[in-house]
């Protein structure tokens, strides 16, 4: 039987989504499948540009449907629904990067369109999705990476109401063939964040100049200038403070994209490596018979389990948002700095197990090794994201308020407040209900109890240990906190989401034992730091825990694992 819990082309029927959702979701797989692993792996080898991808998209409808608001679409299909757009991102990383990458900065191309009141520019980005085209978000520069405080994309007043755009952007996904680009620059004739501009241009206009694909892949990730390209009325998006706005609230929507294609990538790569292990004889036994073969297989396994969980929960809050509930700027950072990463953990456990069937080019998994490298860099590192984590830190550990429950959200509505978001600033003002009672409800799974003592360590630290203020300046020191509450969260949000789907607690107490080791590593870590007090050394050592061994549970959710030798493998 197939595991439930992961993604399986054999078996895959999104019944939980409306009836075009459904189908658009399973012709997307079945386009792949009959493709077949042989040209995937080709196309990926040879850097061919994805045009019958795009071609099959374009055919169906797929990012018309899934990428237009209800308020801008032509049919009553198209609605920007976070649920089914995180199913197609998990599908795009199972079968590759590329793919899911020309979807992805086709979403950050839209983000700005979407925030914009310009109606022109809104009915002309939904043209050109009914057309099949292809959208960039050109903000990153050579020099200035994503600093948008330094732009030197300038905009020359023409005289006539309108500007001649000159600059070059870099690292801009799609810059080869966008119907539309989404182009931040400034004004030379007016200083500092009131001369902003968000403005849309196209990649096939004379004074658009493709200059080259900055990466050796299939995805185009362009290097373009503009030379005098005319801007009119009918182009500018945003303008001033709202320009800013624009690109970070796109960010927080475009970011959280990444967690579910992690997901895919592992999905696709475990199946190959729990297969070959599994048929592989060593010394008379088959690999899985070693201890701890089948203790990386079963971590990699429950690491990906709670990927999903967290990622499936973040959702919810994410379409359940508004002005009064911004609880998702947590966990939308979260989504991008920690499932991704703990995309690699898995990746490299099964690496450990493989070996040097992981290196062949015959298999998915030599692809996935590398893609999966790439998603905790993309949209923010790592080290960005976590210390936006720390801003929220305080107010979710200690200063909970009440909040209505947020059900599961499969519902078929348009998440339209992702675009009036409003400026970007105020963190410190977000507040989160209590995290407590997601753990009070699994109480009795031992390493949820042992969990709990170290989260309840933590919020110890933040009231008696906190950085002082000197170390508050001192990023090293701050991003080994950032590490420790962010498993907080993590496990919080695997909980809930847990109690909504009646995971099996075998699984849940497995994987906590994991969360637990992982934060007793990162106590210790935090120990080891120049700059931490003796007080702080102290609370690091206290609050390294062992988890609760179990052996028969252990048993129990590897023969889990184990079921997964042959559940599925691409068709040649």
């Amino acid at each position: 039987m197939a595991d439930a819990l992961l993604f399986n082309p054999r078996t895959y029927d999104p019944a939980h989504f409306d009836p075009e959702t459904r189908r658009l979701l399973r012709a997307t797989v079945d386009w792949f499948e009959a493709r077949g692993k042989r040209q995937l792996i080709e196309d990926y080898r040879s850097r061919t540009w994805l045009a019958d991808f795009l071609a099959f998209s374009a055919k169906e409808g797929l990012f018309a449907t899934f990428l237009t608001p209800a308020s801008d679409a032509g049919n009553e299909d198209q609605r920007w629904d976070t649920a089914r757009i995180a199913a197609l991102n998990e599908i795009f990383g199972f079968y590759g990067l590329d793919y899911w990458y020309a979807w992805q900065v086709t979403i950050l191309g839209l983000g700005p369109v979407w925030q914009s009141d310009n109606a022109a520019a809104r009915g002309r980005a939904a043209e050109l999705l009914s057309q099949g085209e292809v959208f960039a978000f050109g903000l990153s520069e050579k020099t200035h990476g994503a600093d948008i405080y330094s732009t030197d994309m300038l905009l020359e007043p023409d005289g006539n109401g309108g500007f001649r755009a000159t600059g070059s952007k870099y690292y801009i996904g799609n810059g080869n063939a966008a119907g539309l680009v989404s182009v931040f620059g400034r004004r030379t004739d007016v200083e500092g964040p009131d001369g902003y501009v968000f403005f849309a241009a196209d990649s096939r206009h004379t004074s658009y100049h493709l200059v080259k694909n900055v990466v050796d892949s299939s995805k185009y990730v362009s290097e373009f200038r503009l030379e005098n390209y005319p801007v009119g009325p009918d182009d500018v998006l945003h303008t001033g403070r709202a320009a800013f706005d624009a690109a970070l609230n796109t960010v927080n929507v475009g970011k959280f994209n990444l967690c579910t294609a992690s997901i895919g990538i592992c999905e696709h790569a475990m199946y190959e490596a729990v297969t070959h292990a599994h048929n592989r004889i060593l010394y008379g036994r088959p690999v899985t018979a070693f201890p701890h073969v089948r203790r990386e297989l079963a971590d990699a396994y429950v690491r990906l389990v709670g990927m999903k969980l967290f990622s499936d929960r973040a959702v919810d809050y994410f379409r359940s948002a508004g002005p009064d509930d911004r609880r998702y700027l947590l966990f939308n950072p979260m989504t991008k700095m920690k499932v991704t990463t703990e995309g690699e953990k898995v990746i490299d456990l099964m690496w450990d197990v493989i070996a040097a069937k992981g290196f062949e080019k015959d298999n998915y998994f030599a692809q996935a090794a590398v893609e999966i490298r790439g998603l905790p860099k993309l949209e923010g590192t790592v080290h960005v994201n976590l210390a936006l984590i720390l801003k929220f830190m305080r107010n979710h550990l200690l200063d909970p308020v009440e909040y209505p429950a947020v059900p599961t959200r499969l519902d078929a509505a348009d998440d339209d407040f992702l675009f009036r978001q409003g400026p970007a600033r105020g963190l410190g003002s977000v507040r989160f209900h209590d995290w407590r009672p997601a753990f009070d409800a699994y109480a009795t799974v031992p390493n949820v109890a042992r969990f709990r003592e170290q989260a309840d360590a933590l919020c110890e630290f933040v009231t008696t240990a906190a950085p002082d203020e000197a170390q508050s300046r001192d990023l090293d020191l701050l991003l080994a906190v950032g590490q420790l509450f962010a498993l907080v969260v993590h496990g919080q949000l695997i909980l809930e989401q847990a109690r909504l789907t009646g995971l099996d607690e075998d699984v849940l107490d497995e994987l906590f034992a994991v969360l637990v080791r992982d934060f007793s590593a990162h106590a210790v870590e935090l120990h080891g730091k120049d700059s931490a007090t003796e007080r702080q050394q102290t609370w690091a050592l206290g609050a390294v825990r062992r988890p609760v061994v179990d052996e028969a549970r252990s048993a129990r959710v590897w023969e889990r694992v184990e079921a997964l030798s042959g559940a599925y493998e691409m068709a040649q």
